[in-house]
């Protein structure tokens, strides 16, 4: 079954018989503000992508690892293709820990594989896995910090996490899309060894270029040899890895974007917190929001056409980060609006 994402604004816009163009999108969780991006050299359309164009050593510098990633479309296209590459290694399906709430492609991806009529058994863990459940798994997911939840596992917690799993002979994998907002939090500076260990990370959210398509695999090299040979030459294009070397070299504007992000999202914290007496998780490029009636309220939202995501389990609403007064104001009237249809009907 497919899984259900944000950022389906055409779709949802058509279902409500309206213009795309009148809506506020806050589903995706990607950043409102982009790295802006000078025209692309015509080389980078005219030539197939290239490898030693160094995008590999900028986000290698960017990340501050030991070792170069491999470039991907997107973390998405490593996350499709991680079961199949582990499965390889272990030499066998096992068991493998997920996050009871998190971005669900991990779960897709790991509940379709099958190979010799084989299947991974998934256990699930809240925020992270108990010592009984590590005990029992071959591999660990963890979504660091989590979407929706916002939950962050600490450097020092992670490192011990890695280091016996490390141990054992166990696999780690994180996704780190959201990370580039704490990057003192993130397990790549501390990896000397990749040997069953993966990290994902994704440019396209805190850079604002979603559409690009680009993200790293960080990994032992037999992996990153797997994954190649699995997904393909040529995965991302010419004018993204461009983009991309741009985005990840220019520090000034790094820094100053996550003073904005930090900035934009405590002015959504207390918005929402005027709205709605309930608890909410915080992170810099979204908000989450628990409620019990998370379907009349995305609902509600969408009627004065402001779209945010209703999280799968449809108890919360994740909102992104609105990106100029405009939108701030149509947030505002749209919340507004929402609160006095729903105090009418108490």
């Amino acid at each position: 079954m497919a899984v259900t994402h944000g950022g389906n604004l055409l779709e949802i816009a058509a279902r409500y018989k309206t213009d795309a163009a009148d809506w506020l999108d806050l589903s995706d969780g990607v950043s409102p503000f982009s790295i802006p991006l000078g025209p692309v050299p015509i080389e980078a359309w005219q030539a197939l992508p290239q490898n030693a164009d160094g995008l590999e050593q900028a986000a290698q510098q960017y990340y501050q690892s030991a070792f170069e990633p491999l470039a991907v479309a997107g973390s998405q296209a490593a996350i499709m293709a991680l079961p199949a590459v582990i499965t390889e290694q272990l030499g066998r399906c096992g068991t493998v820990a997920l996050p009871r709430v998190g971005y669900k492609e991990h779960e897709q991806a790991w509940t379709v594989f099958k190979k010799n009529n084989q299947r991974w058994s998934i256990v699930y863990y809240q925020d992270q896995p108990t010592d009984a459940q590590l005990a029992g798994c071959d591999v660990v997911v963890l979504i660091n910090p989590n979407n929706p939840t916002g939950y962050l596992l600490d450097a020092e917690r992670l490192w011990a996490l890695h280091n016996k799993l490390a141990e054992q002979g166990r696999w780690l994998v994180v996704d780190e899309a959201f990370m580039d907002v704490t990057p003192h939090c993130s397990v790549l500076n501390r990896v000397q060894r990749f040997d069953h260990t993966v990290v994902l990370r994704s440019l396209g959210k805190f850079f604002g270029l979603a559409g690009a398509r680009v993200g790293f695999v960080f990994a032992n090299p037999s992996v990153l040899t797997a994954l190649t040979e699995t997904i393909g030459p040529w995965t991302v294009t010419g004018p993204s890895r461009w983009a991309a070397k741009q985005a990840l070299g220019n520090s000034q504007w790094q820094q100053q974007n996550r003073q904005r992000l930090a900035r934009s999202s405590e002015r959504l914290h207390r918005l929402l917190a005027q709205h709605f007496d309930s608890p909410m998780a915080t992170h810099a490029l979204f908000i989450t929001v628990k409620l019990s009636d998370a379907v009349a309220v995305h609902g509600a939202l969408c009627q004065q056409q402001v779209l945010t995501r209703l999280c799968d389990e449809k108890n919360a609403l994740r909102f992104g980060i609105p990106g100029d007064d405009r939108q701030w104001q149509k947030l505002e009237s749209a919340l507004t609006v929402m609160q006095a249809a729903t105090n009418s009907k108490g």
